[in-house]
């Protein structure tokens, strides 16, 4: 019974021990004040751990780990910063564990090169986008569930510029126009069916100008916008309501 208690003793010991040379071990600085080895982060309101993660006098190395404010610690972010070139792989997660969207980050929050975006609760990708300095540059894609593209969006410099085109899921095409300085400009089609024009022009500045093609009752008809006065409505239906009809 002695000896029992004398082991309880000493694994109590040791276990204190442990813990106050574990806490010694992080969150400190070096000798020019900077932040090295291994740190951990709280909540204010709670104390749950927030992040942790290793620097190296100063810099961030390594796979630093960010958790949700609740005592799960679930995963809710990842930042890689093993490249070493002032930049870091970012993963976002949901409570479930799946990922949100990835990419890469460029000092604090300076988007580059793709980025990928998922369907929620899903390993499909529902979005693709290129960075170049933060702003959105070539064609931006969105997916369907099923794989299929759903839209195609052209960017300059973080703005719409050239062809846009939108599909059903069954691969029809909604819409084909084009944009110039994130406004509609040039001709336009909009379709609910594959072979049914909903309507068709030109675009100048974001508005209709000259003869469109116009699908009223049934009908195409020839209006001729100049002589309307009226600001664009989009006659499509969304890319989720369309039921192939």
């Amino acid at each position: 019974m002695k000896k029992i208690k004398q082991n309880i003793s000493f694994i109590l010991l040791l276990t204190l021990w442990c813990s106050v040379i574990y806490g010694q071990n992080i969150n400190k600085f070096d000798e020019s004040g900077k932040r090295h080895g291994l740190w951990k982060g709280v909540y204010e309101d709670t104390k749950n751990p927030r992040y942790e993660g290793t620097f190296e006098h100063g810099k961030e190395t390594g796979v630093f780990k960010y958790f949700d404010n609740t005592v799960k610690l679930v995963v809710i972010a990842t930042r890689d910063f093993s490249a070493n070139d002032g930049s870091h792989y970012t993963t976002f997660y949901n409570q479930k564990g799946f990922k949100v969207s990835e990419g890469k980050v460029v000092g604090k929050d300076t988007y580059v090169g793709e980025w990928k975006y998922y369907h929620l609760d899903s390993k499909k990708i529902m979005t693709l986008e290129n960075y170049v300095d933060g702003k959105l540059n070539g064609v931006r894609k969105v997916y369907f569930p099923n794989d299929k593209i759903a839209e195609e969006t052209t960017y300059v410099n973080g703005k719409k510029e050239g062809k846009y085109k939108k599909y059903a899921d069954n691969g029809v095409v909604l819409e084909e126009s084009n944009y110039k300085n994130d406004q509609y400009d040039g001709m336009a089609t909009f379709r609910i069916s594959e072979k049914q024009i909903s309507g068709q022009g030109m675009f100048k500045n974001g508005k209709k100008v000259g003869k469109w093609k116009v699908l009223e009752n049934g009908k195409l008809k020839t209006v001729n916008m100049d002589l309307q006065g009226k600001k664009f409505e989009k006659r499509t239906k969304p890319v989720e309501d369309y039921q192939g009809k």
